[in-house]
């Protein structure tokens, strides 16, 4: 791969992984504000403003090393200050915030899309667009799959922290300090990307169900 093409990759996947990681964060801090947490609130997190969530070694720095490395691209914003326990119902609520997350890449999903849908309506000759709503419909999908995984510390951990009995909940909580040391066994013991596929694939088929009365409409 040339410098050329290194720079062009880098800028096709820039937008897509900056907004995804962005709705991501911003909705879950929406959410915990409506069920009564302003932790995020008043750390400036219920923006849509990027720079308000970026943070310079998860956002910038470790996707763009991990593409040259790998071709694959992995990153995250700041942590996201939330206090379950203000909550009215905190065990309950917290599921709620946990999937807006996710919920939040879908709809991102969908939206490029249908940029995408558009894009080829329209007879767009140039490359670049296509490939990034290309790019902002599988940077979201992967990121909606990565954080459904139901593990301690991810949204899919703290989903199902919320519907398991008190007990089992509590036991489960219990990992939260092992959860990288888990999602590392997964990745090795090659779980992960089944799972990947697996969520990826139930949601592309809804998108495509979604979108197919406006590509009917076009056609």
């Amino acid at each position: 791969m040339n410098i050329d093409e290194l720079i062009r990759n880098l800028a096709v996947y820039a937008l897509p992984v900056l907004f995804a990681l962005t709705m991501h964060d911003a909705a879950q801090a929406y959410v915990a504000r409506w069920f009564g947490d302003n932790t995020a609130h008043a750390a400036g997190r219920t923006t849509f403003n990027p720079l308000a969530h970026i943070d310079p070694i998860g956002t910038i720095v470790i996707p763009t090393v991990m593409y040259l490395v790998s071709g694959f691209v992995f990153g995250y914003a700041k942590p996201l200050p939330i206090n379950y326990g203000q909550m009215r119902h905190p065990k309950r609520d917290m599921a709620w915030v946990a999937l807006s997350g996710p919920a939040a890449n879908f709809v991102m999903a969908l939206l490029w899309l249908v940029i995408a849908i558009f894009l080829q309506y329209f007879s767009v000759q140039e490359d670049f667009p296509h490939l990034v709503a290309k790019a902002g419909v599988q940077t979201n999908l992967w990121l909606m799959a990565f954080n459904l995984l139901p593990i301690p510390s991810m949204d899919g951990g703290r989903v199902l922290f919320s519907i398991l009995p008190h007990k089992a909940a509590y036991q489960f909580a219990r990992l939260e300090p092992y959860g990288f040391i888990i999602l590392l066994a997964l990745i090795f013991l090659h779980v992960i990307g089944p799972w990947l596929v697996f969520i990826g694939t139930i949601a592309n088929y809804a998108m495509h169900l979604i979108v197919s009365p406006l590509i009917l409409l076009l056609t």
